[in-house]
């Protein structure tokens, strides 16, 4: 007679308790196939038994081995089960513009000041005083832009400062109070930026510096006609006039950068915009630089009601101002302040952590649409130009230096987030993540000479092929991962072709205990093979440090074929990328 012990088929149910039996249901067939082999093994056994009373020495040992084989099979194993992911190459999408893979760099803590620049006389490698090693990491990422020089600071940092000799000693009150040399400035940022092969996006200081300051700032460096300000950037080095790219106009003007209110930040927008210009010949028409307007810090209505106050401006706007971005900040914390470590971690932080992460959704598609009521046509892109995991200082840090590790947990985190940024690519065009050198989620670490790349650097480097990759649909059924009572999404991915036409695909698989099998249904592709790289490691919380640097690295994935099918075996709590061979 069968026993009912509460289950029942997930046809008849709704809501919660559906979703809810249908985790039960993904739970209860490996151990409905468990229990089917004891019982087989145990009619086997039985058998065993009578031979093993009556039968000789030799037999009575041999039947004791096949029974302890047959004993060792009835422990449950994590086993994969195949998913379906469907790409129609057929219908593609929008650009990924490579600008999503955009990073970060603040005066804050070693980000910059050991980070980037150790200074020409340094025992360590560099050029014109910016470490060698860190450049040729960058450069092997393709990174497209550069934030700097704030985040908070740039609401603070007067650039003529940091340009010629001698330069002024100041202050950084935001992060420690420590003494700023000003030693990395305008020209040596330009200088790092041709190194590594980034475009400029020069935050400027819209809290307590002046349309004035900024209007010649921009003049110092981009203008090609013989003025005082270009004048004096040839004396420091550089006659040719530089290009930006991108103009911050403002960083969290309704926090850290000004306490301001929507309109007021709005009066000053209109005036920053209307005469901080460039001046490049280079950039007056198909390069001109973009200005990027401070947007939303979350997803609370006082963020929404300052997203909308930006765009119904934008929407009414006149030929002597505009915008191109509005900026979106989304940091992963879970709660204030970051209490989580970075470091030494179980399944339950790591959980919690990716559900956390996972809102980024919910919150450029809330943002989006209020966008899209005012700018239907999507000229104006949502750019998220600080976002990453925000944990607790690492033990004997100053805290105001923000250092913290970076785990395999992180590099699921990136992946997770760099998808949902291509899904919303008609919209989300750009993003930088915080931040690219030894604060918060950095794709390096240094420490004097020594330097190792994180598990998130990987992740970029992964992902260089979807730089302007065109992005196509991929449909597949997540699955889902419950731990303590947290639910995510099994498996994630993304597909895209690249300018040669090559498919690419992403599959991040965020269970950290059963690998996942995704059989592939490519329509339009005859698939023979695919070909790529898998990032796991033992433990959620594996790191790279400087003693050991390969505990989270690619390695080599392939997958060929057979009788007409393409199936990827991940490996849990892994990030794949593959491309897919005619």
């Amino acid at each position: 007679m069968h026993k009912n012990v509460g289950y029942q088929s997930s046809a008849n149910l709704a809501g919660p308790q559906k979703e809810q039996q249908m985790t039960q249901e993904i739970a209860f067939r490996p151990f409905r196939s468990i229990q089917c082999r004891i019982l087989r093994q145990s009619q086997v056994r039985r058998t065993f038994l009578f031979a093993f009373q009556a039968g000789s020495p030799l037999v009575r040992s041999l039947f004791a081995s096949l029974t302890l084989l047959v004993v060792a099979t009835a422990v449950p194993v994590a086993t994969a089960q195949k998913i379906q992911l469907s790409v129609d190459v057929s219908k593609p999408g929008p650009k990924i513009d490579r600008n999503i893979f955009g990073q970060f760099a603040e005066h804050l803590g070693h980000g910059v000041y050991e980070g980037i620049w150790v200074g020409p006389d340094s025992k360590i490698p560099n050029t014109r005083g910016i470490r060698n090693d860190v450049v040729a990491a960058l450069k092997a990422i393709r990174v497209p832009n550069v934030r700097w020089p704030g985040g908070c600071f740039a609401d603070e940092y007067h650039w003529r400062k940091g340009i010629g000799s001698p330069r002024a000693v100041t202050l950084n009150p935001n992060w420690g109070g420590v003494i700023e040399p000003n030693t990395f400035g305008t020209n040596e940022y330009m200088d790092f930026l041709d190194q590594i092969g980034a475009e400029a996006y020069l935050s400027v200081n819209v809290g307590s510096g002046t349309p004035q300051e900024a209007s010649e700032w921009l003049e110092y460096l981009t203008t090609a006609q013989a003025t005082t300000l270009a004048k004096e950037r040839d004396a420091n080095g550089h006659l040719a006039p530089y290009k930006v790219a991108f103009l911050g106009i403002g960083n969290e003007s309704w926090d850290c950068g000004g306490n301001m209110t929507p309109d007021y930040y709005l009066s000053q927008l209109k005036i920053y915009s209307r005469f901080v210009r460039n001046f490049n010949p280079a950039q007056q028409d198909k390069q001109q630089m973009l200005k990027i307007a401070v947007g939303p810090g979350g997803g609370e209505p006082r963020w929404t009601e300052w997203t909308d106050a930006i765009m119904k401006a934008y929407q009414n706007h006149t030929w002597s101002w505009d915008m191109n971005g509005l900026s979106m900040h989304s940091y992963t914390v879970v709660k204030w302040p970051p209490s989580y470590t970075s470091v030494g971690f179980g399944e339950t932080e790591y959980a919690q952590i990716l559900k956390s992460t996972l809102e980024m959704n919910d919150l450029v598609e809330k943002h989006s649409a209020i966008m899209d009521k005012y700018d239907p046509q999507k000229k104006v892109a949502l750019v998220v130009d600080e976002w990453g995991g925000w944990y607790a200082p690492l033990p004997g840090s100053t805290p105001g230096f923000l250092a913290q590790q970076n785990s395999l947990r992180d590099a699921v985190l990136a992946a997770l987030n760099l998808n949902i940024f291509a899904r919303h690519a008609d919209r989300v065009r750009m993003a930088n993540i915080a931040q690219m050198i030894n604060v918060l989620q950095a794709m390096i670490l240094t420490d004097k000479e020594k330097m190792v790349l994180t598990p998130t650097y990987y992740v970029y480097k992964m992902y260089v092929p979807f730089q302007d990759s065109t992005f196509v649909r991929a449909t597949f059924d997540a699955g889902t991962f419950t731990h303590d009572g947290i639910m995510l999404p099994r498996i994630d991915a993304i597909a895209a072709k690249d300018k040669a036409g090559k498919l690419w695909l992403a599959i991040t698989n965020v269970d950290p205990n059963q690998s996942a099998e995704i059989e592939l249904s490519l329509v339009g592709i005859n698939a023979k093979s695919a070909a790529g790289e898998t990032l796991s490691a033992s433990r959620v919380d594996s790191v790279n440090t400087f003693d050991a640097p390969n505990t989270v690295v690619p390695k080599p994935f392939s997958a060929k074929a057979q009788d007409g099918k393409l199936t990827l075996k991940l490996e849990p709590k892994s990030v794949t990328v593959v491309a897919i061979e005619q």
